[in-house]
């Protein structure tokens, strides 16, 4: 079984808007030798499958400077400091679609890419949503409002039209969810 690594020492090397960058030199318990690694510090990141009354999946059609492309995703973003991750989701799909919800699910989490960064990201699933007002967009966000049947979320990854990493993990929480494998845990907002 691997052993932690002890961390010699560790500084920070930017401090930018959403994200800290450090370096971490650690010590091999197997070779005894120290080597850097680089740390994203990042706050945890929520998702939400939001289902409307009629059935239809909520999406967000958005630019992705990343990608340098319109991506098709599903409500998300960052948990605010002081915020629970659910007071993050409801947030999120509040301000991105003007949608609120009446069932709440907690689908758990994941950690994007444990190698490097920090964060979890976790996924909410979010029925009987209905429409309660004008999206709330900040002067960073573009956002269209685009509604698909759940049924063609399937075709919808297969076809690339979904290409979000962490948007096709949290469809596959729903699906795990939906075959029993993993249980529903209702919470409260």
């Amino acid at each position: 079984m691997p052993e932690k690594w002890k961390k010699l020492e560790s500084r920070l090397l930017q401090d930018a808007r959403i994200f800290r960058l450090r370096e971490d030199v650690c010590v091999s318990p197997r070779t005894g030798r120290a080597s850097p690694f680089y740390v994203l510090e990042l706050p945890d990141w929520i998702n939400v499958v939001a289902i409307d009354t009629e059935g239809d999946v909520l999406f967000v059609r958005q630019f992705r400077h990343g990608v340098g492309a319109v991506t098709l995703e599903i409500p998300g973003g960052m948990v605010d400091p002081g915020e629970t991750p659910l007071e993050a989701a409801v947030r999120e799909l509040r301000e991105e679609t003007g949608y609120v919800a009446r069932r709440w699910i907690d689908l758990g989490f994941i950690e994007p890419n444990p190698a490097l960064q920090t964060n979890r990201c976790w996924t909410f699933l979010a029925q009987g949503c209905t429409c309660a007002g004008p999206a709330q967009l900040d002067e960073r966000e573009d956002i269209e409002l685009v509604k698909r049947p759940l049924e063609q979320v399937g075709r919808l990854l297969a076809d690339g039209s979904i290409t979000h990493a962490l948007v096709a993990v949290a469809f596959q929480k729903l699906n795990l969810m939906q075959r029993g494998v993993l249980p529903i845990r209702e919470v409260q907002p």
